[in-house]
């Protein structure tokens, strides 16, 4: 089925920044700062966390070259190994992928506002879920606008917080940021490897624009850009925002703490700044929320399409709006806000979702000896290298997480249980 390719460079660029930029790099700092007690040790984190992300993008951008169509894991893993495995990964795209992201980021957003305005945090992130729900339910153009704007001033707004921060001298009790004795002791701790879980679902959403190729204009070329370039940006800005995190936060008020940006932001600009300054990192939210609204749903299209037990999810509104596949999505954000905790929910999303990320990388290598004749608009550079990278770092990194929290991954695995009993009776006549 083909829809219209309202999707342009610009716009998949945007769509990469906004899905990626959001709820990890605002509210996980506090809780690797609690296992890392040294600043360069968590600079290098994010800074591998880019790193590792981009070799997923250039792995993502190759299979997108070589098989434009929109559905993320979905569409590849059916493509290159079985639709039985593509069909689990969209179960956990259904599932977890796009719906915990999204109740992360309302969650984050409640957080933040509750600093601000006399209210729980609960009751702001499911307003905002049920806004911008509305917003991406009734209108496909609307959409598109509300995310294009929403990104813009994110990136405006991080680029004078950092700007501001880090003109300002270091705060008392703040962790210094050079190197120390204890830097490579802590870069080879356990709590290192967790807090890669961390920093990877701060990352995840490099991969955001696979899933929507089927409405990128001229998609062999403009996707493999979109992934490589957003991925860039948006490592650049996570090591200044975490910079300016560590500079300006007493490392005694950091540990263990969400709102890691309202505490900055108070430190930077004042009280009454900090408020005002919290009240925009919320809105800023509003712009991940929207992305993945945008992009999750397009998944739940594509299993509608292949599958008849989800065939509603693929009809869509007369304003072009994939209304069932958003709402549904949403729904199940909605679950997760009122009943799970944050740290709780994000172990188990990025658990889940690295996993899914390490198999299709993987399927980079597959096709190439499977299909070494297949066109390949993109090849990934320095072959086979950065999936090789991507796997290695990201399996340890799980292997570290079931070690240390082995109920979020109890969780992940009974999920996968129910999702391939659930596509097996999807998959039936």
């Amino acid at each position: 089925m083909s829809r219209p390719r309202f999707i342009d460079q610009r716009t998949a660029i945007l769509i990469v920044v906004a899905n990626m930029i959001g709820t990890g790099v605002f509210t996980t700092l506090g809780l690797q700062a609690a296992g890392i007690p040294d600043g360069t040790a968590l600079l290098l984190l994010w800074l591998i966390g880019g790193l590792i992300a981009l070799c997923g993008a250039l792995s993502y951008a190759e299979l997108a070259a070589a098989l434009p169509r929109s559905g993320g894991e979905y569409h590849f893993l059916s493509r290159i190994f079985q639709p039985l495995l593509g069909q689990l990964a969209g179960w956990v795209s259904v599932s977890v992928g796009f719906a915990a992201p999204v109740a992360l980021a309302a969650m984050a957003m409640g957080h933040y506002a509750a600093t601000v305005f006399p209210t729980t945090p609960t009751a702001i992130a499911v307003t905002a879920l049920v806004l911008v729900t509305a917003v991406h339910a009734f209108d496909l153009n609307l959409g598109r606008r509300v995310q294009v704007v929403a990104t813009w001033l994110k990136i405006a707004v991080i680029l004078l917080f950092c700007a501001v921060g880090l003109s300002l001298p270091a705060t008392s009790g703040s962790l210094s940021v050079l190197p120390s004795a204890t830097t490579l002791e802590a870069v080879w701790s356990a709590p290192f490897a967790v807090s890669l879980i961390y920093v990877a679902y701060a990352y995840s959403g490099w991969n955001a624009a696979a899933y929507v190729v089927d409405e990128v204009q001229d998609p062999r070329r403009a996707v493999p850009r979109a992934l490589l370039l957003g991925t860039l940006i948006v490592t650049l800005l996570y090591l200044l925002l975490n910079l300016t995190f560590l500079r300006t936060v007493e490392y005694a008020a950091l540990v263990g703490r969400v709102e890691v940006g309202a505490l900055s932001a108070e430190t930077i600009f004042g009280a009454v700044g900090g408020h005002l300054m919290s009240l925009v990192l919320t809105l800023l939210l509003v712009s991940t929320v929207s992305a993945m609204v945008l992009a999750g749903p397009r998944v739940l299209e594509r299993i509608g399409e292949d599958l008849p037990f989800f065939r509603p999810l693929s009809v869509r509104n007369r304003r072009g709006a994939p209304t069932r596949a958003v709402l549904l999505q949403q729904g199940l954000a909605l679950a997760m806000i009122l009943t799970g905790s944050f740290e709780g929910v994000l172990s188990f999303a990025g658990f889940t979702l690295t996993l899914f990320a390490v198999i299709t990388v993987a399927g980079v290598i597959r096709l190439r000896r499977r299909e070494p004749d297949l066109p390949r608009p993109f090849r990934v550079p320095w072959y086979p290298l950065p999936p090789l990278v991507f796997i290695l770092v990201s399996l340890a990194s799980l292997v570290f997480l079931a070690l240390e929290r082995p109920l979020p991954v109890l969780l992940a695995v009974l999920l996968l249980g129910l999702g391939w009993v659930s596509v097996r009776l999807a998959g039936r006549p």
